[in-house]
């Protein structure tokens, strides 16, 4: 299993708005990194839900539920998508300003790449940040 955090501004697509829908295609990723990431993501794998801009915080965990697949709100094919749904939320959000204190989550991909949209994360890192959210 891998683990990954993903991250949307609120005022688009809320943790709130996520869990109402129970499922959803993770679309409109136009970064080849982050394309490379929703590739590599396999059915089963957890994902971190993390709001952007407003907030700057990760709320939930959801998890892979369908593998990657054509982006159907482009005809570019080198668009990709995933499906995820929400698994729980963390009983407390886990601030960024946080993550950037807490010493072993110095070298996470969150903050040494910032604009990156979707993230690989290390089990560890995972786990610390769910930690830090029970």
């Amino acid at each position: 299993m891998n683990y990954w955090l993903v991250k949307s501004e609120p005022e688009k697509y809320s943790w709130e708005k996520f869990n109402q829908d129970g499922r959803t295609f993770w679309d409109g990723v136009r970064n080849y990194a982050a394309r490379n990431n929703l590739r590599a993501m396999a059915e089963g794998d957890l994902v971190l839900f993390y709001h952007s801009n407003e907030g700057k915080e990760v709320v939930g965990i959801a998890k892979v539920v369908k593998e990657s697949y054509q982006d159907p709100t482009t005809e570019d094919p080198n668009w990709v998508v995933v499906e995820l749904s929400p698994v729980e939320a963390l009983k407390k959000t886990v601030t960024l300003a946080a993550i950037k204190a807490e010493p072993s989550l110095k070298d996470i991909q969150l903050v040494r790449l910032g604009r990156l949209s979707v993230v690989s994360l290390k089990p560890e890192e995972f786990d610390k940040i769910v930690e830090m959210g029970s």
